[in-house]
């Protein structure tokens, strides 16, 4: 996905946008950049590949190469970003967040227009922020230009802009999908899509950026460009797995988000009758694990840590690109705690289950181990749609997701027709879909936090959170 970091300063501020833009690591693991402004040097930038090494590595010796009083920096899992653009607006630097579904269309039109192009990238590709840059220099101002940009794109793009003066401005996208909050810290300002990154350096939280506004940050001063929208779509997959559990989103924190969603699973298996006679709650690492808190608090069945993963050397286990080198590293990053598992009944819950391959291993690896018997839950419910706003997931065909191929084996397209059905547990098709992932991955019983319960646990009104992957809606 990714995550942004700026600040307006009245001192140098590379080391601070340095540890701001290193607290969005979670966020991403293939590209990172800075770009700065400084008064006598002008803009500058850094990019570079963080696949095989984290963005503190790879940017160590940056105070030697880069200062400013103004900076801006990402992690990304696209691009190589920011970029260095210079047009009728002035030069200025960029980055970008989120997904453009219509970019071979928009780069049609575009290069249709006599004496344009475009920066290729391998196999002819554009990058993305270059694009949204493209699209923003076709208007007279950045304002009209975002605004333009935004409404153009098939997706989600949140904006975060440093000028040639040292000005910095932000937009948060259209809908509000993803979170964006501005700090102050005396005459120094900050934006940040992690809140908390920005309460690390010192800065008290100002506002919170509604859907589609615009501001403008300088020193000693904060100015709207542009007001929100009324329509709110906000990630709910933020809360329940891919935001930081130190962080704020609507004022509405992660973790404890994460408390109240297991607490609301474990409710649900009561009412139902299911797995009450349990040694261990345990989370799968480490997302897993706030969940699984808060349902063993509700039920009163033993937290336990019958696995930990060992990560001073591995790294994360998404980051290769071949599902085998990921499941290898998966792996070997379990280590078992015998005592915690043999002749154990034990309780697993998972910020969700998308692919299902890397959790077959799991629960083999626990059953190898002398578990008696494991049961699983997720913190969300079946995931039946591909991300198109954010780019979360890897997947590049819904089949490949477990639930999608589970009702395609049980009963082939016609399936696809009732897919709200196959997501709740009350129905024929619904107990049909987890009776099969039982089978397939030996768990002693399965079952899925409904819509409504991840709801309820973030807090919000249903309609100002995003759950496309769940339902399908937009």
């Amino acid at each position: 996905m990714g995550g942004f970091f700026g600040i307006v300063s009245e001192q140098d501020c590379m080391e601070d946008v340095f540890f701001g833009v290193d607290y969005h690591s979670h966020m991403g693991t293939k590209r990172a950049g800075l770009a700065a402004y400084d008064p006598e040097v002008g803009l500058q930038r850094k990019i570079h590949n963080i696949e095989n090494a984290p963005f503190r590595t790879k940017f160590a010796g940056i105070f030697d190469e880069m200062q400013g009083t103004s900076a801006i920096g990402c992690i990304s899992d696209a691009d190589p970003q920011p970029m260095l653009i210079r047009s009728h607006l002035g030069t200025y630097a960029i980055s970008t967040i989120g997904v453009i579904n219509n970019a071979d269309e928009l780069i049609d039109q575009y290069l249709g227009r006599v004496g344009t192009h475009f920066d290729a990238m391998t196999g002819g590709r554009v990058n993305s922020t270059e694009l949204v840059a493209a699209l923003i220099n076709e208007k007279p101002s950045f304002v009209e230009g975002i605004r333009f940009a935004q409404e153009v794109i098939d997706g989600t793009a949140a904006v975060l802009i440093l000028r040639q003066d040292g000005s910095i401005i932000v937009a948060r996208d259209k809908l509000g999908r993803l979170p964006l909050q501005v700090g102050r810290r005396d005459k120094d300002y900050s934006v940040s899509l992690e809140s908390f990154a920005a309460l690390k350096l010192g800065f008290e939280p100002e506002c919170e950026l509604g859907p589609g506004e615009i501001v403008e940050l300088k020193v000693g001063s904060l100015r709207q460009l542009a007001a929100p929208g009324d329509k709110k779509k906000i990630c709910a997959f933020l809360w329940s797995y891919y935001g930081y559990p130190t962080s704020d989103y609507e004022g509405i924190n992660v973790e404890t988000m994460r408390y109240r969603n297991g607490a609301i699973l474990a409710r649900q298996d009561k009412e139902n009758g299911l797995a009450q006679e349990l040694d261990y709650v345990g989370g799968v690492p480490d997302s897993g694990t706030p969940h699984a808190i808060g349902y063993a608090n509700e039920s009163g069945v033993p937290f336990a840590r019958a696995f930990i993963k060992y990560t001073p050397t591995w790294s994360r286990s998404f980051t290769p690109t071949k599902q085998s080198d990921r499941n290898r590293i998966a792996k070997m990053k379990q280590i078992p705690v015998h005592d915690l598992i043999k002749d154990k009944n034990l309780l697993f819950v998972d910020d969700s289950i998308v692919r299902g391959t890397q959790l077959k291993e799991t629960v083999d690896f626990l059953y190898e181990n002398g578990a008696k018997a494991v049961h699983m839950r997720s913190a969300c419910p079946p995931i039946m749609y591909n991300c198109k706003y954010l780019n979360f997931s890897r997947n590049r065909s819904e089949m490949d997701l477990i639930a999608r191929r589970v009702v395609m084996e049980l009963e082939g397209e016609e399936g696809f027709n009732h897919l709200d059905e196959y997501s709740d547990s009350t129905t024929e098709r619904g107990r049909n879909l987890r009776r099969a992932i039982c089978e397939r991955f030996n768990f002693a019983s399965l079952d899925f936090q409904s819509l409504d319960g991840v709801i309820r646990a973030i807090g919000l009104p249903a309609d100002e959170l995003c759950t496309y992957c769940w339902n399908g809606k937009e």
